[in-house]
């Protein structure tokens, strides 16, 4: 069964930068949008931003002009930038893909933004 993989969460500090990165441990037929989402404690969870297979790519208000997501669709591969990162932004982050078929989702990596 294909898993999704997320790597590079960790500790920043305020105002510093972070990249996640999310692989599937497959093959998925047909990938559409990929999108990260985060939940922190006592939060339901969210989305912080999403890409189409065309490249068109939205992002939650709180996060604007701070987070880039990227794709690369030879390998399947999402990618998350975070700049200008704020305590508010410490949760956990889930990686998803949908194909027409199915939702996946990764485990999720713990991103916590403290001095």
């Amino acid at each position: 069964q294909v898993q999704l993989v997320e790597s590079g969460g960790g500790l920043a500090q305020p105002g510093g930068s972070l990249r996640l990165s999310c692989a599937p441990s497959g093959s998925i037929f047909r990938i559409n949008s990929m999108g990260w989402h985060r939940q922190a404690p006592g939060k339901e969870r969210e989305l912080v931003a999403a890409i189409t297979s065309g490249g068109r790519a939205n992002y939650a208000d709180s996060v604007k002009g701070r987070f880039t997501i990227s794709r690369n669709s030879d390998t399947g591969t999402a990618y998350l930038r975070m700049d200008s990162l704020k305590p508010d932004d410490t949760a956990v982050y889930y990686c998803n893909m949908a194909s027409p078929n199915r939702n996946y989702w990764g485990q999720g990596t713990q991103v916590t933004v403290s001095s």
